[in-house]
């Protein structure tokens, strides 16, 4: 088994580097990482659904879509990864249970009480500190999860507190749960590298054919390639989510804003706007001009910088359009 440690943290990198371990590497591997500030969502949700888009946009948050199913999770640098990839043809491919158990004996090793609770989660005291996600390729799994450690926990609620009214869809939901960072149980306080430390020396310890190894030149090269034409892009991160409505209103100096829209692949379909403002124009080519446009931020500002808004809505501006979008 390869146990690799790399001391990048940038989201969409890692992300990447995970199916990089997966399909690339033929041997059993055992990876911890960190991210920075980053929402990683999983592979059958709707993105924006689950995140506090106004949050998330003004602390520069990086949101990322996973391979994985599951819910959406919280990464900051308080906040260890562990990535297991093995080969095998058996139903224990999925075990989540044996996957952890390294995890919980490492911590039980720090005075914590964890315990494999549910389908997927690392609990202490009914409280939890991890989440657990599987993808299988062929015959190889990719189980991997996050250790809440020392992570900022007013960013994680902030960060993931979205509006339910917003949005109908059909997608995987996250369910929240109360959580705890493994620091504040543990009866010595230590650093998270040197808890990184001590999880990679138990692995390396219980697994026979394990082996420290680094990312030569071209894996990073590789990693990079599926970093750039694939993780970073807002067509799998956002134009991957299921088909969804949305619904939001907003108190502008003009009145009230209502948006609806109906998205599919990412592309709004169909949008109406109602609300008690005043037109000189009339909104339906603004209400045109968004159709078949990705429900993304920077393409609905280009096209509504074509039109003189202040016609079209009497003090509302373009800010208060795209607020009632997201």
């Amino acid at each position: 088994m390869l146990c690799i440690y790399h001391e990048s943290t940038d989201p969409y990198f890692n992300v990447a580097t995970d199916e990089y371990i997966l399909k690339y590497l033929k041997e059993d591997c055992f990876m911890l990482w960190r991210n920075d500030n980053a929402i990683i969502v999983g592979s059958f949700q709707n993105t924006l659904a689950e995140i506090n888009y106004e949050y998330v946009k003004a602390h520069n948050i990086a949101v990322v879509r996973r391979l994985s199913g599951g819910g959406a999770v919280y990464h900051d640098l308080g906040n260890l990864n562990f990535s297991f990839t093995k080969a095998g043809s058996d139903s224990n491919l999925t075990d989540f249970r044996k996957f952890t158990q390294p995890i919980i004996d490492v911590i039980r090793e720090l005075g914590a009480d964890a315990r494999f609770e549910g389908k997927n989660d690392l609990m202490i005291d009914g409280r939890k500190i991890a989440g657990n996600a599987a993808h299988i390729f062929k015959n190889k799994i990719l189980h991997h999860g996050c250790l809440l450690f020392s992570s900022e926990m007013r960013n994680v609620s902030e960060a993931l507190r979205i509006n339910p009214v917003k949005y109908t869809d059909k997608a995987v939901k996250s369910v929240p749960k109360r959580v705890t960072n493994i620091s504040e149980h543990i009866k010595r306080l230590i650093s998270i590298e040197e808890f990184t430390k001590k999880l990679m020396d138990h692995v390396l310890s219980i697994y026979p054919d394990s082996r420290l190894y680094q990312f030569t030149e071209e894996d990073k090269k590789i990693i990079k390639q599926l970093r750039d034409e694939k993780y970073i892009t807002h067509e799998w991160n956002f134009g991957k989510s299921p088909d969804y409505n949305f619904k939001k209103a907003i108190r502008t100096n003009g009145g009230l804003l209502e948006m609806n829209l109906d998205v599919k692949k990412g592309i709004i379909e169909n949008a109406k706007i109602f609300g008690d403002f005043f037109s000189e124009k009339g909104i339906t080519a603004i209400e045109n001009s968004l159709l078949n446009v990705e429900h993304e931020e920077h393409a609905i500002r280009e096209v509504l910088s074509r039109f003189s808004i202040e016609k079209h809505f009497s003090n509302i501006d373009v800010d208060d359009l795209v607020e009632s979008m997201f």
